[in-house]
């Protein structure tokens, strides 16, 4: 993967499916500037830079477990796909989880109407 255009295009869009697809993960970012991006024929691969060596992955994480977990989780996912690179997870944002209830123990719950 040392330069070939091709070859970084199609894992910089794997590495994007494959954070994507975490259940923890929202979405990708590209920061607040745009700069967790990658150029590729044809427009950008959002929240993804991949360079020899190493990666750069900016994620929007579901709130609910540690930060740290999902982190490795995103890196674990990364390294499927370039096993011989250095990862960087960057957490951009925090949304909270659809249902509501993930991110707060039962107990804490609002009590049900009467």
């Amino acid at each position: 993967m040392a330069g070939d255009v091709a070859d970084r295009e199609k894992a910089g869009r794997e590495i994007a499916a494959k954070v994507r697809g975490l259940p923890d993960v929202a979405g990708l970012s590209s920061g607040p500037f745009g700069t967790l991006s990658m150029p590729v024929p044809g427009g950008r691969v959002e929240g993804v830079v991949l360079r020899d060596g190493s990666v750069r992955v900016g994620v929007v994480a579901r709130f609910g477990r540690p930060l740290p977990e999902i982190a490795g989780d995103v890196r674990d996912a990364v390294l499927e796909v370039v096993p011989d690179h250095r990862v960087h997870v960057s957490i951009e944002d925090l949304v909270p989880d659809p249902t509501g209830m993930e991110a707060r123990p039962m107990s804490m719950a609002a009590p049900y109407p009467a």
